[in-house]
């Protein structure tokens, strides 16, 4: 298709599996970091399949651009039926030898992904994926180093690894997927190392429940003073006052959520940069 239609115009997702492509490139030593970093820039500056194409063409599994259909489809609701996709898989496996590695953002899971760390970690982000299957295996094998999976609410999640002086965390087991939801298997081998599974919703799912509730509360409001009228105008005030109190330790507990979250990220950041400066010299 990149060759019949060179100026039709990529999608995201289509930068999103060339930069797939580039990570596992870079994995298994087929690109060094100096190459790896000019193609990812390269791919996300490319706006066509003809700019595409050249980025991966000497690497082995080049991804097809694909077919281009000129009927309209269904948009994508978000619901569990539209995020189970079928096919192989964006990514396949993930290793961090004294590094890192992250999937995460819109990428689609294989029914098997395999990952390894070494004296390094990963994780694995399924909150904004896609699904090849409606049962997902995650295998994780982690010596002296440690693996991350992040699922979203609504998924079962199942651990079946097995840790020696290391562990898998099992706090995320027992709890009912919603209909249609994906089952998540996490299974492997932790020796010196650890395995964890948390459940977590996105930023802007986040932000989105957050408005939720503010307007609930300004309804719940404007209801109490139509109720109450004039007369009762204390008792409402105090009762606002419980709200707005409520909502603050509320927002208080997101903002420090919010504010662990990120230094995780850029403590992993710098522990990946000392990695490849390291890997460099």
């Amino acid at each position: 298709m990149a060759d019949e239609l060179p100026e039709l115009r990529a999608s995201d997702a289509d930068r999103e599996r060339v930069s797939e492509q580039l990570r596992d490139a870079l994995a298994e030593g087929r690109l060094d970091m100096e190459e790896f970093e000019e193609r990812l820039e390269a791919t996300y500056a490319a706006r066509t399949y003809g700019e595409l194409a050249p980025i991966t063409r000497d690497l082995p599994g080049a991804v097809p651009a694909p077919r281009v259909s000129m009927v309209k489809e269904p948009l994508d609701d978000g619901s569990w039926g539209s995020r189970i996709v079928g096919g192989e898989g964006s990514s396949s496996w993930g290793v961090a030898v004294l590094s890192g590695f992250e999937r995460k953002g819109r990428w689609t899971v294989p029914r098997r992904f395999n990952c390894f760390a070494f004296m390094g970690g990963g994780e694995i982000d399924l909150r904004e994926a896609n699904f090849a299957d409606r049962e997902v295996v995650i295998n994780c094998v982690a010596f002296m180093g440690g693996l991350n999976v992040v699922v979203p609410p609504g998924v079962e999640v199942v651990v079946r690894g097995i840790g020696i002086m290391g562990g898998f965390d099992h706090r995320e087991e027992g709890r009912p997927g919603d209909p249609g939801a994906p089952r998540v298997v996490v299974t492997g081998f932790a020796f010196w190392g650890g395995v964890g599974v948390e459940r977590k919703v996105t930023r802007a799912e986040r932000q989105r429940l957050k408005d939720e509730r503010r307007q609930e509360k300004l309804e719940r409001r404007e209801a109490r003073k139509e109720l109450q009228g004039s007369r009762d105008g204390g008792l409402g005030d105090m009762y606002d006052a419980l709200d707005e109190a409520r909502d603050l330790m509320r927002e208080h507990h997101d903002e420090r959520r919010d504010r662990h979250e990120e230094r995780r990220e850029r403590h992993r950041e710098r522990r990946e940069d000392r990695h490849r400066r390291r890997d460099d010299y």
